[in-house]
């Protein structure tokens, strides 16, 4: 499965068209307002079988970004039934990671994040281990897990330089790194011995109107319920409180009711 998600993604990377762009930018339209004009809309909007109330919204909306997210870092680290997988971070991505993971058939799936509430989300959503730990501790508990090797690909969704650093360490010889989280340092830290192990960087920025298709039948279809990260909503002109829940960490993902 992850094999044929890789050939198809040069062919599926709206992200990277040169007809593409980003909203808020440019004369677009942002997405966060009482309407919003929607550029390439024959190739970007997807018509949903629900009405207004339904109680899948949640997960729907979900896959507008979070779950694809996760879901093309687990397909660019050919996430499978026979590959181990560390996924870094317990933030909305991390566990959308973890269920994506757990839905290309990983048995094991090693969660690394600290805030309990979160990671138990997590459990729910198919994580076999916790690691609460960070850093050298945390690396140690993994290879601990692992008998020592580490696991076949490692998840990183938090963008931050320890957590790049944090995944080399924990991944195994031969294994694969991808990253989702936006990165916010300039270089990577791949020196010769990251080098000397054969490791393999992938990830990047996510196509989700790529994988919606996939994604959609499974959660019409309640296999799937992505919509658990949103754990507080606010109306319109609740936006900004909402983004300060999410930066002070006591909202996990918050959604958005017009």
């Amino acid at each position: 499965m992850g094999g044929q998600h890789l050939r198809l993604l040069p062919e599926g990377l709206q992200t990277s068209c040169r007809h593409g762009g980003m909203w808020a930018r440019d004369g677009v339209d942002g997405g966060q307002g009482e309407a919003v004009r929607v550029p390439q809309a024959q190739g970007t909007l997807v018509k949903l079988p629900v009405a207004e109330d339904s109680a899948l919204l949640p997960s729907l909306l979900a896959l507008s970004d979070v779950f694809p997210t996760g879901h093309h870092c687990a397909v660019t680290a050919g996430v499978s039934p026979r590959t181990t997988v560390t996924v870094i971070g317990d933030g909305a991505v991390g566990l959308s990671a973890v269920l994506a993971a757990k839905r290309l058939g990983a048995e094991r799936i090693i969660l690394m994040g600290r805030h309990k509430d979160r990671t138990d989300l997590g459990r729910e959503f198919g994580a076999t281990d916790v690691v609460a730990e960070r850093d050298a501790e945390g690396i140690e508990r993994v290879r601990e897990l692992t008998g020592g090797d580490g696991t076949h690909t490692v998840l990183e969704c938090v963008g931050l330089k320890p957590a790049i650093e944090t995944a080399f360490a924990v991944v195994r010889n031969g294994g694969t790194v991808s990253r989702v989280g936006a990165p916010q340092y300039p270089d990577v830290p791949a020196d010769f011995g990251v080098f000397f192990r054969n490791i393999t960087l992938t990830g990047g920025v996510a196509p989700a109107r790529a994988y919606i298709d996939e994604l959609l039948p499974d959660v019409l279809e309640g296999r799937v319920q992505p919509g658990q990260v949103f754990d507080q909503t606010v109306a319109l002109d609740q936006v900004p409180g909402g983004y300060r829940a999410m930066a002070d960490r006591s909202a996990l993902k918050v959604l958005i009711q017009p």
